[in-house]
């Protein structure tokens, strides 16, 4: 934000209420749709690229994956794909591999994510995996590489 914005919005004399409708942020969405073939992927490249706002489609037929930059509403993208195209779609539930503690509990491995990409899961039950008790800490710290002291024997 610029300092003339920053100033503009600070001296606003409106009383919340402004003739101008608040700008949309330039997003990317990532949806989880069905294609199978290239006619499926021209459905939905057509289906999207009509949108208002819209800046670039990408489309990973392999991953089932549909990407969409531009300024527009995560929902209503999903939206429009479920209505023009009649396939079931979903915001991207996958994250990478590497940003979740325990990739392989319950809950958060899919057999049927992409190579790389678990589910995303804010579980409690899940989420108890990662803290550990403070026995856990005392072994896993004992054999560690990175302790000096650590058995010699490994």
């Amino acid at each position: 934000m610029g300092a003339l914005d920053h100033l503009s919005n600070m001296f606003d004399c409106s009383s919340g209420h402004s003739k101008y409708k608040k700008r949309k942020q330039l997003q990317t969405v990532e949806i989880k749709v069905k294609i199978d073939c290239e006619g499926c992927e021209r459905k939905v490249r057509r289906a999207v690229e009509g949108m208002k706002g819209v800046s670039s489609v990408n489309i990973e037929r392999k991953q089932n994956k549909l990407t969409v930059v531009g300024y527009v509403e995560p929902h209503k993208v999903v939206a429009r794909v479920i209505h023009r195209t009649g396939k079931k779609a979903e915001l991207w539930p996958y994250v990478p591999y590497d940003t979740i503690e325990h990739p392989y509990a319950a809950g958060v491995y899919d057999k049927r994510a992409p190579a790389g990409y678990v589910r995303y899961s804010e579980d409690a039950q899940v989420s108890h995996l990662g803290r550990a008790s403070s026995t856990e800490v005392r072994y896993t710290t004992a054999f560690s590489d990175e302790n000096p002291t650590a058995c010699v024997v490994m």
